[in-house]
């Protein structure tokens, strides 16, 4: 039986530590729960959101309806032969510790993935991804439940329809679903992606030849650590931006005002640039707004210094949202959720 809490709090649910609540309070230990969630008269009528390890969204003011928190557990092997394994991931585990799962049985395909905060079933919805890989390459299909008939849906890897941390979840099926399980394909024997970031660097200090996916993850979790704070020391949600893919006819333009600009080819018309460089080169990295700032490690993370208000965090990233525009002609988009 659920038990629900009335004009809760949320600072230990979102990793913006936002000392904000909610009408309505509810925690889902076991997928049946979804069920009786669904057929409460709360549930049916009041605004809703789900929450996972609250790891990308933004609070700006109380929320006035439900906030339900997965915390589902359970891994379990569906196929297995020498070469890959197929396995289903219940919403609610931690998504570290699941990468950490597959380093100890040796599954690859996951390990460049490694120290990213939030949970499994948050993972499809953005396409979360670094260094080279991204979710919908190890993807099978996911479970999900509709909200308001609990009719369940099995969706596929095409009718995901994943894109730049994005997915159909963010776009028309957004707020329709709850992810109940994930379905992931690994290898092993996996094909090391090591061509991104510091990695080759890491590994080279290090005096490793020929790694192993616990070597790929612990390079990436020592260079996140380098860079990201923590957010149970100093409250984040990681990267607060999309790195913007822009046409090339711009991205030659702007070479010629800026031209160490870095950028990624896209395809023959669009290049993706970091907006971690353009907020460093238009003077943010570090700035301090009110009880926020921007990161002097990582210009694309924004902070939590000393209680500050959602709606603070918020003008930070309008403003410098703003200015890159001025600057580069180029227009930042959040990668957060903002509610």
């Amino acid at each position: 039986m659920l038990v629900w809490q009335q004009n809760a709090s949320l600072k230990s649910f979102n990793t913006f530590g936002m000392e904000v609540k909610a009408d309505w309070l509810v925690l889902i230990q076991d997928s049946s729960d979804l069920h009786e969630l669904i057929r409460d008269e709360r549930w049916q009528k009041m605004p809703r959101i789900i929450l996972g390890g609250g790891s990308n969204v933004l609070f700006t003011q109380d929320f006035v309806g439900v906030v339900a928190i997965l915390q589902t557990k359970g891994i379990a092997v569906l196929e297995e032969n020498d070469e890959e394994v197929l396995v289903e991931v219940e919403s609610g585990e931690i998504w570290h510790e699941w990468v950490m799962h597959c380093i100890e049985k040796g599954w690859g395909g996951l390990e460049n993935l490694s120290l990213i905060p939030g949970s499994v079933g948050a993972s499809p919805m953005q396409n979360i991804g670094a260094y080279g890989v991204e979710i919908k390459d190890v993807f099978v299909s996911l479970n999900a439940m509709h909200v308001v008939t609990g009719v369940e849906c099995v969706f596929t890897h095409e009718q995901c329809a994943f894109g730049y941390r994005e997915s159909v979840f963010k776009r028309a099926e957004k707020d329709r679903w709850i992810i109940k399980s994930v379905v992931f394909k690994l290898s092993k024997n996996p094909i090391l992606k090591m061509e991104y970031g510091d990695i080759q660097k890491r590994l080279a200090e290090r005096n490793i030849v020929h790694p192993g996916i616990a070597d790929i993850s612990e390079a990436v979790c020592t260079i996140r650590q380098s860079k990201l704070p923590d957010p149970k020391v100093l409250g984040n949600a990681g990267s607060f931006f999309k790195n913007p893919v822009i046409q090339k006819v711009l991205y030659q333009n702007l070479l010629s005002q800026y031209p160490t600009m870095p950028h990624y080819p896209v395809n023959a018309e669009y290049v993706k640039v970091p907006a971690g460089w353009l907020i460093e080169q238009a003077g943010w990295k570090g700035k301090k707004w009110e009880t926020c700032a921007v990161h002097d490690r990582q210009a694309l993370v924004l902070v939590n210094h000393a209680h500050a208000k959602g709606n603070e965090i918020w003008d930070l990233s309008s403003a410098i949202v703003a200015d890159i525009l001025e600057k580069f002609q180029i227009e930042l988009e959040r990668e957060v959720n903002v509610y």
